[in-house]
């Protein structure tokens, strides 16, 4: 390795680790007792953490979180791929003021749509449900700009060689469009993902049953552990912090190549 690179690699290490510094410090933060943190010593512990999962339900938060983020990252991510494909390659009528539509909708505030979505969930039954958590999050125009714009970049003759092999549309896009685009379909089903993962507007309006609280709730009752008192958990809190952020760190790391590469050709087409 020559020096230059050496240099280039220790500053690289330094400024990854800076970067890291807040979470490394939560996680070491959650492994001390509370005593010990107000008083600045050390004292190891894992009762934090069953504090968390038993006491105070993080396990079923953690499974609301899964269960919501993985249905609305899995169903976002079949309508935009479907409505990207016909954007980028079928032509009908209205067919680019439908899609100027779609790319209007990422100008509008998700803010606005909240009261909205609550009165029409609200009238068909749909608060306090999984559903009432998982459709209002299933239409993502970003995603279908993006995907369409990837879809785009792909040789339409790949197709058009489907199509005289006796394929429908939908085998065409399954088995030629899907494989190809595979790491812009990663790298946007992480990115829906981790923004519903961290969702908590819409979580906090909809649901009223505990049962159904996701990570993001949970996380923001703990600041209420010590009513009355001045002195919060920081420990039990950072404790929760960290269950929050493992499944999102474990998906980075799985999807990490897909995820430069699709936004690497995403830039260069």
């Amino acid at each position: 390795m020559k020096p230059d690179s050496r240099i280039l690699a220790g500053l690289a290490l330094i400024a990854g680790l800076l970067f890291l510094s807040p979470a490394l410090y939560s996680v070491f933060m959650s492994f001390q007792t509370v005593d010990a943190y107000y008083t600045g010593k050390f004292e190891f512990t894992l009762e934090n953490y069953e504090l968390a999962i038993g006491q105070y339900h993080f396990a079923r938060y953690l499974l609301n979180s899964i269960v919501v983020s993985g249905l609305v990252t899995f169903i976002a991510l079949t309508v935009s791929t479907l409505a990207a494909f016909a954007f980028a390659r079928f032509r009908f009528p209205g067919g680019n003021l439908l899609f100027a539509a779609v790319v209007a909708t990422l100008m509008i505030p998700s803010h606005i749509s909240l009261i909205p979505n609550y009165l029409t969930l609200a009238k068909l039954g749909l608060l306090d449900t999984y559903a009432g958590l998982i459709l209002p999050a299933i239409s993502n125009g970003f995603a279908a700009f993006f995907l369409r714009q990837y879809i785009r970049g792909i040789p339409i003759a790949l197709d058009e060689a489907a199509y005289m092999d006796g394929a429908t549309p939908l085998k065409v896009l399954w088995r030629v469009i899907v494989p190809i685009a595979r790491p812009a379909i990663f790298s946007m089903g992480l990115f829906i993902f981790i923004t519903e993962w961290n969702s908590y507007i819409w979580p906090l309006v909809a649901v009223g049953d505990e049962d159904l609280y996701t990570l993001q709730i949970g996380l923001a009752r703990l600041y209420r552990v010590n009513p009355g008192e001045d002195v919060v958990n920081w420990p039990l809190v950072m404790a929760a912090s960290t269950i929050t952020i493992l499944p999102v760190l474990l998906g980075f790391i799985f999807v990490e190549r897909h995820l430069v590469r699709g936004i690497t050709m995403g830039a260069v087409k």
